[in-house]
């Protein structure tokens, strides 16, 4: 089975094959938006010239007259260059964007597949890469990226972020741990498995996880060392979670949370403060993680516990977002 992966990859991979055969495929990318906007920034759609395409740039609102503009050639063959959907609000009820939405989408003809094979050589072997495409020129250069690098885009460049900059680190292997893992893979996390139990259950993780078997509270300190990291502890061993949380919660993580009946939660609130943890510090554990959706099979504990993370993980780029904006 193909390993799971974000969206930014299924992108790269379909345009790698597109040229393979032939074609040569426009890259469509979201630049800016105002308003209510079905696709953030840096969103990505494929287009070919017999009106197949792959992926989204507004949730289905434009993609259609891009196709066909595409194909009648209303949108010149002059690469790269910009357009704007939902300028008034007759174009916008038009096309079916939410009410006050405007898109800007920069569009790029792609004529060779090696540049995007080294960008996915990289991103699979885990850095995170920043490609410029300057936009006077049409030329793209690849630079290293930092996990707090942002999206940009003005007169002179655009600049997006591939690879993942996220970071999941899970407690415990086994069967649930899979299926978190899995879904996070689908959200562009990169995702660390952590147990050092000899017997742990024999349930290989999905590539690209990495499967490490140091203590967890060293785990930790290794992976969760910057605000884009997330800890989950899953191993139902007091003693290994309860390592793991201790870092965890005074560590610069975004979300911490433990799996765990309500009971066990409060007896693990108990056990913690007796060994330390502030009031203030486990005020941050989520416990038990995951949203109150019934959940009870390993993939539904997984959807409730990625939503509950989801939730935390937009809420930090909405703070720093306002930060940027204020500044």
């Amino acid at each position: 089975m193909k390993p799971l992966y974000g969206t930014d990859r299924e992108t790269l991979e379909t345009a790698i094959d597109w040229l393979a055969q032939g074609a040569r495929p426009v890259l469509v990318t979201v630049a800016r938006t105002w308003g209510a906007s079905p696709r953030p920034v840096g969103s990505h759609m494929l287009l070919r010239a017999d009106g197949a395409f792959c992926g989204s740039v507004s949730g289905g609102c434009v993609e259609e007259d891009l196709v066909t503009r595409y194909r009648e050639g209303q949108l010149g063959d002059s690469f790269p260059t910009r357009i704007d959907y939902g300028i008034n609000r007759e174009e916008a009820t038009r096309l079916g964007l939410p009410c006050g939405g405007r898109l800007e989408l920069l569009l790029e003809q792609l004529d060779s597949a090696a540049p995007l094979q080294r960008l996915l050589a990289q991103i699979t072997a885990g850095e995170l890469v920043r490609r410029r495409v300057c936009l006077a020129t049409g030329e793209v250069s690849l630079h290293a990226a930092r996990p707090a690098d942002a999206f940009h885009y003005s007169d002179e460049y655009l600049e997006k972020v591939f690879g993942p900059q996220w970071r999941l680190l899970l407690i415990g292997g086994g069967q649930l741990g899979r299926y978190v893992a899995q879904i996070a893979l689908l959200l562009d996390y990169q995702v660390v498995i952590c147990d050092p139990r000899e017997a742990r259950e024999a349930v290989a993780p999905p590539p690209p996880c990495e499967l490490v078997n140091m203590m967890p509270d060293d785990a930790v300190l290794v992976y969760a060392d910057h605000p884009r990291c997330a800890v989950v502890t899953l191993s139902h061993d007091p003693r290994l979670d309860d390592m793991a949380l201790l870092n965890a919660l005074d560590s610069p993580a975004f979300y911490v949370g433990a799996l765990g009946s309500k009971r066990n939660s409060t007896l693990r609130r108990e056990r913690l403060l007796s060994l330390g943890v502030s009031v203030q510090q486990l005020q941050r554990l989520h416990a038990p993680v995951g949203l109150p959706i019934g959940s009870h099979s390993p993939a539904e504990i997984g959807v409730s516990i990625l939503a509950e993370i989801t939730a935390a993980r937009n809420l930090v780029r909405q703070t720093a977002a306002e930060g940027s904006a204020a500044a």
